[in-house]
């Protein structure tokens, strides 16, 4: 099986001045030797989703990167849609820390959302970017089996426990599943559904199935695509790069706080478990991916070990 040449995401360069392309792509060639061969785990959230022209370019990228040696694995999201399709069906949601309460109905049309159309949404434009995409979820091959969330919260001295549902955390993601898409054509489109040891459907949060992925594949790289421009300091100016003991700081300090607490938790999780660093980037900016990984300045902030 072979990939169709798709250059759309060089457009821009190939009809440049001949001087600019040839320095475009002397910069890019060193990085692209780099990751020559290594597997990228790329979240890409329910947010950028909405917009159909980010989605397209973001589907390139991600072919581009196949062409290019690299191996993607694509995590995604789709918290908005999810809530659309409840709304649709006047199924109300509540949430706690940023999670949806998932009963067994709502657990129906998560998956429904998130496997029978997201998922497959996002093959196609994959497959339409001359990619060969295949849609998972973490009950196929047993690639993410999960138990059920706990969430505690103490009042006045006393300790409740919160149920959930059917949210769940991964416990195993199964490497070996997504090794056999490694050495093929093949880019791997996940939807962040887990499988408990009864048969159990689990609700987990995307960008915490995306660093358990790329802590189990060992990726090079796990990328996080949001919808702002990544860490900031005291001064509300971009962290372009960040040791993992300095994010902590940064947490303890209330530097870091509210959404992007879980989101650096999520990469410290990852730089944890073997994953050579972990970026959180800012999707808005057109092919971020590539900024990212074939410039010497990529849009967003990158969290190392140390």
């Amino acid at each position: 099986m072979t990939l169709k040449t798709n250059l759309s995401p060089l457009l821009p360069i190939l009809n440049a001045d001949p001087v600019v392309k040839a320095a475009v792509l002397a910069e890019a060639l060193p990085y692209m030797r780099r990751y020559a061969g290594r597997t990228l785990v790329v979240k890409y959230g329910g947010h950028a989703m909405e917009d159909a022209g980010r989605g397209d370019s973001f589907a390139r990228d991600v072919v581009l990167l196949k062409q290019v040696g690299i191996n993607p694995i694509v995590v995604h999201g789709g918290g908005p849609q999810i809530g659309q399709m409840l709304d649709r069906l006047g199924i109300k949601s509540s949430f706690v820390d940023g999670l949806r309460v998932t009963d067994r109905e709502t657990m129906e049309v998560v998956e429904m959302v998130l496997a029978g159309t997201i998922n497959k949404q996002l093959v196609s434009a994959i497959n339409a970017e001359g990619g060969c995409a295949i849609g998972l979820t973490g009950k196929d091959g047993g690639l993410i089996e999960a138990s059920k969330l706990i969430r505690t919260r103490v009042e006045a001295d006393t300790k409740t426990e919160i149920d959930l549902g059917f949210v769940g955390e991964p416990q195993r993601v199964a490497a070996g599943v997504l090794d056999t898409f490694k050495q093929s054509d093949i880019i791997p489109v996940i939807a962040p559904i887990g499988v408990g040891l009864r048969g159990e459907t689990y609700n987990i949060n995307s960008d915490t199935v995306a660093g358990a992925v790329a802590a189990a594949v060992k990726a090079t790289r796990l990328l996080l695509l949001t919808d702002v421009a990544g860490v900031l300091d005291a001064d509300k100016k971009l962290i372009s790069e960040i040791t993992a003991a300095t994010a902590r700081r940064l947490i303890a300090e209330n530097v870091i706080n509210g959404g992007m607490i879980p989101k650096v938790e999520t990469c410290l999780a990852a730089v944890d478990g073997g994953v050579d660093a972990a970026v959180i980037l800012d999707g808005r900016v057109p092919h971020a991916i590539l900024l990212e990984l074939f410039t010497g300045a990529g849009p967003g902030t990158l969290i190392r070990a140390g």
